[in-house]
């Protein structure tokens, strides 16, 4: 469509028509514009799964691996499948634009939201993060980038000031975004915080680079809540403040605009993207056009896997085996709806093959880090197994905080173990001691409503004389959106519980205001939980628990009840929460390691908790909660064949990894939890995953701050991150970043470098490679760089490339690693633009940034100067 067409829509609105755009209307949706024939768009939080626009524990969605596990496949073509996945059910619940990929550094281990970003290298981040964004994009659905830029902490994550230095912020921080815009990212979000003095929100950054220097042609939304001033965010390159409708915007920009403090011309610019998205959303009434999000080069397919608001599968009887790379097909369980009206063109079905996608997506980007040849596990010699760990029977299938979804019922590795080894081998199982999580909401596996018995909770809105005002059944004892009528005082959430355990149950109420708990009749709880945040991942999704103890009898109904009062900004959230008796720690050690030895082999799941690793707040240790490290060592004292199981989404400390047969990274593997972690262990499937951040102890990390003085955080290590820290720190970590086992073995036998045809097409790395196992597999072969003898500072190495292979065995491949201009690239600060300096770079081939037995060399005759956007190749 041609500027006319965009200037005839513009001269329809006046100038509070085009102001009230700029805001939200409502927490999840734009605002809506007769005049020019423009709908509402609605958004959705999204990195593992569609959560549509409301908080709704009825409307359950499909999760995906977390977005580190992802980054672990370092598998563009699958990671897109998985975005056209995401797409397909955003289509299903009207979802216009998915707030996703999260494009932000593994700068430190402490980093609390680990699971939502991808790596520690930006190449590998800008990589996944485009696939992503082109499979989102594929299905039209807007994808979104986010948290711009340097965000790599949740600490004070409302009001820091992160200090970086140019040339690093460019290199390290900024290029995954500029790969997302140059994927054709639809939107760029802009984070709470601070950088380098100035909120991002009104930052010259996204003037200058984003819609500067890199073309980006689209909307630039903040975070929700993070426009805070009207001029000068205004004056900035922001185009739309989320949530609404009160913003910092509506009525006082109008008065900015008529008192010439802000330009007319700034504000149309805005809506005219705002237009612009929504005509490449089919949003705008009557227009000739076809939505066009792809941002793919021509040739790239289109993901092939659909899923309209559906689950994966349940695990098929006896867990037929799988193709390596693949994932065996179960039956589906028929389609599921999540509410709201599917958009036209929105999927019909593919259950079935989403669940397949997700079951191999499982095995792609679990890391086996270790192994002595244990696995995989062989049911013929297995007359009996050990299950140990409460996280294998209550995996976490995803992270805390904003990106969460309710889930459908998810298969727990502990039971795809079951039946896939019955009726062979006998499955015992002990939970070993308490991790220290707080109690998990209730549900319709512990709880009935009191009207009718349905499974799940009643819940219910009172006035202020206690009278019900509504009452509606729910799934679960969490509420984050309940529905608020007139007069509504009180949120009430009560449940019949018949206790199978008798002993001390724990019981919880999680919400901010004035909170109270009756067990069996009788009032254990009521207090006050003031507001001390104003994280809205706290206030809105996972608010304070209070909990009380009660000894309970087993075999008879108890009913629960929970109020919470409502005053105002106290958030909507109101939980209700419960956890049966455990017995005593060391009497729980004790039968885990008794099961393990007289089992044939063991398998310990292990992983954090909600309370110490989720969105809103850092770590302060990488060591698991609770007495888990000590319960794998001394399982491992008595079954030589132990494998310790990883339930977490970015780095723990290892103590006991010597001391163990194996070692498997889970991650957060979504949905098809169970069924994926059991192929890998019995070996249907290979492990296909390679650490996308480096492993070591928290004492030996070079980088590890996530606060700094005054309020600020000083990236005082410059473009030395992750890997490149280790090396210059000349420190051994437990795990190099790329590492990761196969079932098979292989061997790099040469690698040369050959320039690409074309000036500027610069160059690709082949490397010959055997397979030299007894199995078919898949390798990943990582090239780095190196330049130790030029005047600009480099770290030791960073990666420049990778690609995958697949050989029989004894068969011989070559693998071709694309090696670009931009790969050799640095930021001139003297002359504010990208260069390729002239001389040799060793290039470093092998199998993870400690592990590089090939070395060849390139060699550059002249400077280069690359073009102000940093594409050249």
């Amino acid at each position: 469509m041609g500027e006319a067409e965009w200037e005839r829509l513009l001269g329809k609105l006046d100038l509070r028509q085009k102001v009230r755009l700029l805001s939200g209307a409502t927490v999840w949706h734009t605002p809506d514009e007769p005049a020019v024939g423009l709908r509402a768009l609605a958004m959705s939080d999204g990195p593992v799964g569609v959560r549509g626009d409301s908080w709704d524990d009825r409307r359950v969605s499909l999760v995906l691996p977390s977005p580190s596990a992802m980054a672990a496949t370092w598998d563009e073509d699958l990671v897109e499948r998985l975005g056209g996945v995401l797409a397909e059910e955003a289509r299903a619940k009207g979802v216009d634009v998915l707030l996703a990929p999260t494009l932000n550094l593994h700068r430190t281990p402490l980093g609390g939201r680990h699971f939502e970003c991808y790596s520690e290298d930006p190449l590998l981040v800008g990589r996944t993060g485009a696939a992503l964004v082109r499979g989102v994009q594929s299905q039209g659905v807007a994808a979104t980038a986010k948290h711009f830029a340097a965000n790599e902490s949740e600490t004070d994550r409302l009001t820091v000031d992160v200090r970086v230095d140019e040339r690093t912020l460019r290199e390290l921080y900024l290029a995954p975004f500029e790969d997302a815009v140059e994927a054709g990212v639809a939107l760029l979000m802009t984070g709470y915080h601070t950088l380098n003095g100035t909120t991002m929100t009104e930052h010259p950054l996204l003037a200058e680079v984003v819609k500067g220097d890199w073309g980006f042609e689209g909307v630039v939304v903040s975070d929700w809540g993070a426009v805070r001033t009207t001029v000068a965010a205004a004056l900035a390159a922001q185009d739309l403040a989320m949530p609404g409708p009160d913003t910092p915007w509506g009525e006082e920009l109008v008065r900015a605009v008529e008192s010439a403090l802000v330009t007319p011309e700034a504000i149309d610019e805005k809506v005219r993207r705002l237009l612009r998205l929504a005509a490449r959303l089919g949003a705008l009434d009557g227009l000739d056009f076809v939505p066009d999000l792809t941002g793919a080069a021509p040739g790239v397919r289109e993901p092939a896997v659909t899923a309209a608001g559906t689950t994966g599968v349940p695990l098929a009887a006896g867990l037929p085996p799988a193709p390596a790379g693949t994932a065996a097909a179960a039956p589906g369980n028929g389609e599921v709806r999540n509410g709201g009206t599917p958009r036209q063109g929105a999927a019909p079905g593919g259950v079935a093959t989403a669940g397949v996608l997700l079951r191999r997506a499982v095995a792609a980007g679990s890391v086996l880090l270790a192994n002595d040849g244990t696995l995989p596990l062989r049911p013929a010699t297995l007359d009996s197994l050990a299950v140990i760990g409460t996280h294998a029977r209550d995996v976490r299938v995803q992270g805390g905080g904003s990106a969460e979804v309710f889930t459908l019922p998810v298969i727990s590795p502990l039971e795809a173990l079951q039946r896939a080894l019955a009726p062979t081998t006998r499955v015992g199982y002990a939970p070993g001691p308490a991790t220290g999580a707080l109690p998990a909401p209730v549900d319709g596996r512990l709880a009935r409503d009191p009207r009718g018995g349905a499974p799940g909770v009643l819940l219910r809105m009172l006035d202020e004389a206690g009278e019900e005002l509504y009452a509606e059944h729910r799934p679960t004892g969490r509420q984050l959106e309940p529905r608020l009528v007139p007069g509504a005082d009180t949120v009430e959430i009560s449940a019949v519980l018949r206790p199978g355990t008798p002993g001390r149950w724990t019981f919880g109420v999680a919400g901010y205001g004035r909170l109270s708990l009756q067990v069996d009749g009788h009032l254990v709880m009521d207090e006050i939980q003031p507001r001390e945040t104003d994280d809205p991942a706290v206030v809105h999704v996972r608010p304070p628990q209070r909990c009380a103890t009660v000894t309970l009898p087993a075999g008879r109904d108890v009913l629960v009840v929970a109020r919470r009062r409502l005053v105002p900004d106290a958030g909507r959230a109101t939980v209700l929460t419960a956890a049966p008796p455990a017995p005593p720690d060391d009497r729980a050690l004790a039968d885990a390691v008794a099961a393990a030895a007289a089992a044939d082999a063991a398998v310990v799941f292990v992983g954090t908790t909600e309370e110490s690793e989720s969105e809103g707040r850092d770590r302060t240790t990488l060591r698991l909660p609770g007495r888990q490290d000590e319960l794998v060592r001394a399982v491992a004292a008595v079954q030589p064949r132990t494998v310790a199981v990883l339930n977490c989404g970015g780095p723990v400390e290892l103590p006991w990894r010597e001391e163990v047969a194996a070692v498997l990274l889970a991650w957060f593997p979504g949905q098809e939890a169970g069924p994926g972690i059991t192929d890998v262990l019995l070996g249907a499937a290979e492990p296909g995953g390679r650490l996308p951040t480096t492993w070591g102890a928290l004492a030996d990390a070079p980088v590890t701050a996530t606060t700094g003085p005054a309020g600020t955080l000083p990236y005082t290590e410059g473009l030395h991150v992750g890997y490149r820290a280790w090396l210059r720190a000349r420190a051994e970590p437990a795990y190099w970043f790329g590492h990761g086992l196969g079932y098979t073995e292989w061997d790099h036998r040469t690698a040369r470098v050959v320039r690409r045809a074309g000036e500027g097409a610069g160059h690709e790395v082949h490397v010959e490679l055997r397979n030299t196992g007894t199995r078919r597999g898949r390798e990943l072969v990582q090239v780095y760089l190196s330049r130790a003898d030029g005047q600009v500072e480099r770290p030791v190495r960073w990666l420049a490339g990778y690609a995958h292979v697949e050989a029989e065995p004894d068969a011989t491949v070559t693998a071709v690693v694309p090696l670009p201009l931009r790969a050799l690239r640095h930021w001139s600060t003297a002359e504010r633009g990208w260069r390729v300096a002239a001389g040799r770079y060793r290039v470093l081939v092998g199998r993870s940034a400690g592990d590089l037995p090939l070395c060849t060399e390139l060699v550059v005759d002249e400077e280069i100067a690359l073009p102000s956007n940093g594409r050249g190749r």
